[in-house]
């Protein structure tokens, strides 16, 4: 049997940073706070986002900063990193403005994408037009 692939529309942003940036909770010092990334992935699972990954890079700048590597045997902390989430726009401009604490001064790219749905293929009845569905029992 075939299968069917159905697109919808969906977007994507990433939000650059650096790993040492720390969350603002308010509460802990500096030292003991946990990194921005993992805090906004815990935000977006909590807020309904459909996916939410960290990554870091090995070479590279942002917001005209200088450019930076990875080490052969330290990892920088300074060395520009993103967060993507994936989801409705609406989803993720709700995000931004929810989180706008922790997002103030990062360069954020909102870019439009397409989410496939793999299926089994085939008319569903309650899709199909009427002289699809008599023109298949033929």
């Amino acid at each position: 049997m075939s299968h069917k692939v159905t697109p919808s529309e969906i977007g994507m942003i990433r939000i650059y940073m650096k790993p040492s940036d720390k969350a603002t909770d308010g509460s802990r010092s500096f030292w003991t706070r946990k990194p921005l990334y993992r805090q906004l992935v815990v935000q977006a699972k909590r807020d309904g986002i459909m996916n939410a990954v960290a990554h870091h890079t090995h070479y590279g700048f942002s917001n005209h900063g200088p450019v930076m590597e990875d080490g052969a045997e330290f990892s920088n902390p300074h060395l520009t990193m993103c967060v993507e989430l994936i989801g409705q726009r609406h989803e993720l401009e709700r995000f931004c403005e929810a989180h706008g604490d922790l997002l103030g001064g990062k360069v954020i790219v909102y870019k439009h994408l397409e989410h496939w749905s793999i299926g089994l293929g085939g008319v569903r009845h309650e899709d199909a037009a009427p002289e699809e569905l008599a023109s298949r029992a033929r």
